[in-house]
């Protein structure tokens, strides 16, 4: 996240993205259509994501579709 603007670089490779997402709110798309809306607060290099909200979701990299920061 850019200091001085407060919007995510997404120029960057993939994984640079979540870095930079990190502790941030996301939306999640997946392959069948479900959205997803929380805190990033971890990921591997396979693009595993952990959302918390009300709940702590993990989602398996290979069901998404888009993050959105």
């Amino acid at each position: 996240m850019n200091a001085n603007t407060g919007f995510v670089d997404m120029s960057g490779r993939p994984l640079d993205v979540l870095e930079a997402s990190l502790n941030s709110v996301v939306t999640v798309q997946l392959k069948g259509g479900e959205e997803y809306t929380g805190t990033l607060t971890g990921y591997d290099q396979h693009m595993n994501l952990v959302i918390e909200d009300e709940d702590t979701t993990i989602i398996r990299g290979d069901n998404v579709v888009s993050i959105n920061p």
